[in-house]
């Protein structure tokens, strides 16, 4: 028996109608994202409970790495359960534990309720993943993963601006902000689970390469876990990306702090130069995803963006110290977001072709994995990155960023895929496993 809020499709969709599901998983993840952002009310937050950043680093690191215990079980088990079976509960009662966010009043409590959200949103983010792929043949992979990836830029800007305008209307209390987004997250859910369907179990185990009308073909079995632990690139690709991603989420958590301390900006500015740099990455994943699925290549894409980001941030890290001009620096934040866009939505591509030839039914669990292991990276750099700033500044955190990219750019050799489409095999209408 399925819950009441599965629709189960036993034909692939096309049209409006794909296009209507592969929106609502995007809003997915929008909303997951959305309803454990705190970097709205953290210094509000820090002051009433009188924490210090340590401390906040400790609970982030902590809560982060059971979210990523989350994501690899969630992935896992959405393969075998459903996607929307796992989808909805979590991104409903996370929505809801806003609300309990709002009665804190001690750095205890703060810790408990955050590794609650953590736990039950780690699942849901991959769970988005998943259904992005589900519902997107290999033609508009990647431009699907773009649009994928707007979720957390889309959660930022939707807290940042909600808090602008309603934050001096409830006398700057963060409370006002943890119930607004437990209302404004449980409404987005409303609508999710109003409009979200997924393929039946059947068609998630079909490889689908351009919209088609396909029918599930009865008595799919559940795909067998350890068929991704044979497979060497599989593990070249997620632990060659999570090198990559100590880089973004340097970025994506230090951003404004490595301008202020590094480079000496004003706050302001530095948020403005992260701001911008978003913009630009956001533009650029659609884009490079929409010319990646147009020539169906992924590698060059992925190299090509992961060398000038190497290469650029080798001329940042020479750049680290006080007297540089705002406008360069500025200029070279910008082109790092815009170069490791390039890079990003290709590779997700690839890793989802990748893991689909060795086993369709394992999409979720593959995602899942790869969840796990780069949540964990984050909390060793949580606890890594300030000591190693403190000692030596952020020039030598700058510099482990750089082998991080290094490290991806070496894994690229185990990836499967094209470098030029003179090496693309001639489609057969017979090929197994494949819808022409």
């Amino acid at each position: 028996m399925k819950p009441f809020y599965v629709r189960e499709l036993s034909v692939y969709p096309v049209g409006r109608r794909r296009v209507l599901l592969l929106a609502t998983a995007v809003l997915a993840s929008l909303v997951a994202n959305f309803e454990t952002t705190l970097a709205t009310i953290l210094p509000l937050l820090m002051d009433d409970l009188r924490m210090s950043l340590t401390e906040y680093g400790q609970i982030a690191a902590l809560s982060v790495l059971v979210g990523g215990i989350s994501a690899g079980f969630g992935g896992i088990l959405s393969d075998r359960w459903g996607r929307v079976t796992i989808l909805v509960p979590t991104l409903t009662v996370t929505a809801a534990c806003n609300f309990l966010l709002a009665t804190v009043d001690s750095v205890a409590e703060l810790f408990w309720i955050r590794c609650l959200m953590l736990f039950i949103e780690g699942a849901g983010i991959t769970i988005t993943a998943s259904l992005v792929r589900d519902f997107s043949p290999r033609m508009g992979r990647a431009q699907a993963f773009g649009f994928w990836t707007w979720g957390p830029v889309g959660a930022s800007f939707l807290a940042s601006f909600i808090a602008g305008f309603t934050l001096p209307l409830f006398g700057n209390a963060w409370q006002s902000q943890a119930i607004i987004m437990g209302v404004v997250s449980l409404t987005m859910c409303a609508i999710i689970i109003w409009k979200i369907a997924e393929p039946s179990a059947a068609l998630r185990a079909q490889v689908v390469e351009a919209e088609q009308a396909i029918q599930a073909e009865e008595g799919a079995a559940h795909g067998r876990l350890r068929e991704l632990f044979k497979h060497p690139h599989l593990w070249a690709h997620v632990l060659g990306n999570t090198g990559w991603q100590v880089l973004y989420w340097t970025f994506a958590i230090f951003g404004q702090t490595i301008l202020t301390g590094a480079f000496g900006m004003d706050p302001a500015a530095a948020n403005r130069v992260v701001a911008l740099g978003i913009v630009l990455n956001a533009l650029t994943v659609v884009a490079v995803g929409r010319m990646s699925d147009r020539t169906r290549l992924r590698k060059p894409f992925v190299a090509v963006g992961t060398v000038l980001t190497a290469l650029l941030l080798v001329y940042l890290i020479s750049l680290v110290g006080p007297g540089v001009p705002a406008a360069q620096v500025t200029v070279v934040y910008a082109l790092l977001y815009l170069f490791m866009g390039i890079a990003y939505v290709p590779w997700m591509a690839n890793f989802s072709e990748n893991a689909e030839d060795v086993d369709p039914r394992l999409q979720g669990s593959a995602l899942g994995i790869w969840g796990m292991v780069v949540r964990v990276m984050i909390v060793v750099m949580l606890v890594v990155s300030p000591m190693v700033v403190e000692a030596s500044g952020w020039r030598t955190w700058l510099i482990v960023g750089l082998a991080g990219q290094v490290v991806f750019l070496a894994s690229m050799a185990a990836f499967k895929g094209r470098w030029s489409n003179a090496t693309a095999p001639r489609p057969t209408a017979d090929s197994p496993g494949r819808t022409p």
